[in-house]
């Protein structure tokens, strides 16, 4: 019976290690390998050799590299393209040209040296993973430290262009304005796109700081992710919303009291006045729509009322306004 009760405990603590293991053996860890080439029997003959027949490549920013920075592997043209000496004595061939290499082949050649900050994580990414290799991108004999071929947003464009349409729909962040690029949200090369450790929240409140809180009453879908309700990469309804009020709220929200609730009218001299079953005070609503005024108000835009939508110190996500319902247009009397 002892035995027993003392191998539960063990088996919680191995819990961790058996969820990782499989993890693994399903694929759910996604990694790219990569795969250095080689050029057999090939040795290093120097930059110089190579400058003879290819004098015109000679500008990048690869080619202002310190010695140090080869950190002891070889030096010049050779420390990316492979050993010369087939080359050199061939038409042409047995070289590493990075538009006949794979994806995981030029990736491995440029790893030998970027492989620390935000580019530890490259064979993680969904850039790796999706067969993007960095000479897709990259231009290895380019100038500019990062040798960009096209600038941000237009490199991005070249693939993602559902993303460069929503960026002309009527809501959108100011990118095409030049104010913001896509590389001050997601980061190409790291397993997570995003540019941030944390949540995604974190990284729309280092701009949108007013929606943080803390709040008294908070809206569960704000303190969970942003993009529940908006799209960042732009949107046909306003505030980068993912659909307009109020079919956006109704999705949660569904069959709002206020939008169910049907007023009894008469006519008194020309106005309408609403008695609505509202509470035992016996209030009285004057309102021009008459009996469906409630569904016309409260069909239209929920954010009339409940204005501070991301988190308030008031119940229901409201603004201190006692006394006055403008949503129903009308005036509250008693």
């Amino acid at each position: 019976m002892y035995s027993k009760l003392t191998k539960a405990p063990r088996l919680v603590k191995l819990l961790p290690l058996l969820v990782f293991l499989g993890a693994c053996a399903t694929g759910a860890i996604r990694e790219k390998q990569l795969t250095l080439p080689v050029i057999d029997g090939a040795t290093p003959v120097g930059q110089q050799a190579c400058v003879e027949c290819h004098e015109g490549v000679g500008a990048g920013v690869h080619t202002r590299l310190a010695d140090f920075e080869y950190m002891g592997g070889t030096q010049g043209c050779e420390a990316c393209h492979g050993g010369g000496s087939l080359h050199v004595d061939s038409d042409g061939d047995k070289i590493l040209k990075f538009g006949e290499l794979l994806p995981e082949e030029s990736a491995a050649v440029c790893a030998k040296c970027h492989s620390d900050g935000k580019l530890m994580d490259w064979t993680h990414s969904e850039h790796a993973l999706s067969d993007v290799a960095c000479n897709d991108c990259h231009s290895i004999h380019g100038g500019g430290k990062t040798a960009l071929k096209q600038q941000d947003p237009e490199l991005c464009y070249s693939c993602h262009q559902e993303q460069m349409a929503k960026a002309s729909f009527p809501s959108h962040h100011p990118v095409k304005e030049g104010k913001m690029s896509c590389g001050d949200c997601h980061n190409p090369h790291g397993a997570e796109s995003l540019v941030t450790e944390e949540r995604t929240n974190d990284l729309c409140l280092e701009c949108h700081s007013r929606y943080q809180g803390p709040f008294v009453f908070e809206h569960a879908p704000v303190a969970e992710d942003c993009s529940t309700c908006h799209d960042p990469h732009g949107s046909v309804a306003d505030s980068l919303l993912q659909q307009n009020e109020p079919f956006l709220c109704l999705q949660c929200h569904e069959g709002h009291f206020h939008a169910l609730r049907a007023g009894l009218s008469n006519n008194d001299g020309g106005n309408v006045v609403v008695t609505g079953p509202i509470d035992s005070q016996g209030l009285t609503y004057t309102n021009p729509h008459g009996e469906e005024g409630w569904q016309k108000a409260f069909l239209t835009r929920c954010t009339t009322c409940h204005s501070q939508h991301h988190g308030s110190d008031l119940p229901s996500q409201g603004a201190p306004n006692p006394g006055r319902w403008p949503s129903a247009g009308g005036v509250l009397t008693r």
